[in-house]
């Protein structure tokens, strides 16, 4: 079922905060997971003081799905409509969210707003809900992937984005991975998501939206051809024009050849040949969706910040991404 696209003048649909003791909601949208690690998953939410609940049947396979198309989409929907679920976390990425689109009741997601995270193949939904419904959504870490493994959660930008009311900085310091590639500074609607799920957008109903955003990208094992493909795809439809600056990720094995000495370039180098000349800011190797470790979250549709300065990136959350919790 489509949906008439919301103005992107129209306020964003901020979701409650998300609180100790709350419930958190586990979906499998796209490509089936393991039992054992969607349990190491729960424990840490567990252990975080949140209460995860899930469906049996997000163990279901169908191919390399999580069940089949209607299993997926009934779960989702349940998960929205269900008052004790105060936020809805990915389990995995993989493949199979774009299924969806055409079978999810948008109108019954839409009268419950609430915080929904992933990355991967889920920025099909992060930037469809963000653009359709108007809500702000987030790019962050999954259970079965990032919570099930020791250190895989950067926490300060999870209760940052999931918790906050107000505006915050994501720390990028020194040790955080992130490096200067054009200087400058920007402001707009922080966007983006997986790349390659970007660029699958174009030309289909459910086409990104990136007029004045912050945009980020990121990807994993992808070649550097690849990578400079996709961001040509981009620029070539008109979606790098606009843009307020741009935020690459870790780019986390995106490398021509298993050994990096004989690739004789970087990717940094790559990207700039297309991205170096649009006088917007560029930053690299911010860790946020495929990553070594700490995925950060970050929250996509709400004002950011992102000033790129000797050698040094800042980004800033300029406003809350929730309301307060049993707020709407």
């Amino acid at each position: 079922m489509s949906s008439s696209i919301t103005s992107s003048t129209a306020p964003r649909v901020k979701p409650p905060a998300l609180r100790a003791g709350d419930t958190v909601g586990i979906v499998a949208p796209a490509s089936n997971i393991s039992r054992g690690d969607l349990q190491a998953g729960c424990e840490a939410l567990r252990r975080a003081g949140y209460v995860p609940f899930y469906f049996d049947s997000i163990l279901d396979r169908d191919l390399y799905f999580a069940g089949s198309v209607e299993r997926r989409a009934r779960e989702l929907e349940e998960m929205f409509s269900r008052e004790e679920v105060r936020a809805i976390v990915c389990a995995r990425g993989g493949y199979g969210a774009n299924y969806l689109l055409e079978v999810l009741d948008w109108n019954k997601i839409r009268a419950h707003p609430k915080i929904f995270v992933g990355y991967s193949d889920l920025t099909t939904l992060l930037t469809y809900f963000a653009d359709t419904l108007g809500w702000v959504t987030f790019h962050g870490p999954m259970v079965a992937k990032d919570w099930a493994h020791e250190g895989g959660v950067d926490e300060v930008s999870w209760q940052g984005a999931l918790a906050r009311t107000s505006a915050w900085e994501i720390s990028l310091d020194a040790g955080s991975g992130a490096s200067a590639l054009v200087e400058g500074t920007g402001e707009g609607i922080l966007y983006g998501g997986c790349l390659s799920i970007l660029v699958a957008s174009l030309g289909t109903p459910y086409e990104i939206k990136t007029t004045n955003t912050i945009l980020f990208l990121e990807d994993v094992a992808a070649k550097p051809f690849q990578i400079d493909r996709m961001l040509m795809q981009l620029k070539l439809a008109g979606k790098l024009d606009g843009i307020q600056g741009i935020v690459f990720g870790e780019m986390l094995e995106c490398k021509q050849t298993a050994n990096i000495a004989n690739q004789g370039y970087t990717l940094e180098e790559v990207v700039l040949r297309i991205v170096g000349e649009l006088g917007v800011p560029v930053a690299y190797g911010v860790r946020s969706g495929h990553v070594t470790a700490g995925n950060i979250t970050l929250p996509i549709g709400v004002r950011a910040g992102l000033t790129v300065r000797d050698g040094r990136v800042n980004l800033k959350i300029l406003e809350g991404a929730v309301t307060a919790a049993g707020k709407s």
